[in-house]
């Protein structure tokens, strides 16, 4: 599971039903289930997320073999549901957990 900060400008994109658009946006289709969106899609067997007060909470499952080609589009998307949930690029987001890594958090 993965904690990820989310821009106050965005926090509003925690809610499950914005979660469940921006999912089926990133990877073609979702689904709600209880208060995570879910998704599968490529490399991922299975993906929850959920907003949690000022963040984004992440659970993935992933499928170990597949083709590089597919590998890279999964991440390619996942990047950008992480983007367009958090506010933050893919560079931002590892400065902030670098930084409250060494912060002791």
């Amino acid at each position: 599971m993965q904690r990820y900060p989310v821009r106050a400008t965005h926090r509003a994109r925690l809610e499950p039903a914005e979660l469940e658009r921006l999912l089926a946006e990133a990877f073609g289709a979702s689904r709600r289930d209880g208060e995570s969106a879910v998704a599968e899609f490529g490399a991922i067997d299975r993906l929850a997320a959920r907003g949690e007060k000022k963040e984004l909470i992440v659970d993935v499952t992933m499928r170990p073999k597949v083709s590089d080609d597919v590998a890279r589009d999964t991440i390619g998307r996942y990047n950008r549901f992480l983007e367009s949930a958090t506010g933050f690029n893919a560079k931002e987001r590892a400065r902030r957990m670098r930084k409250s890594a060494g912060d002791g958090g």
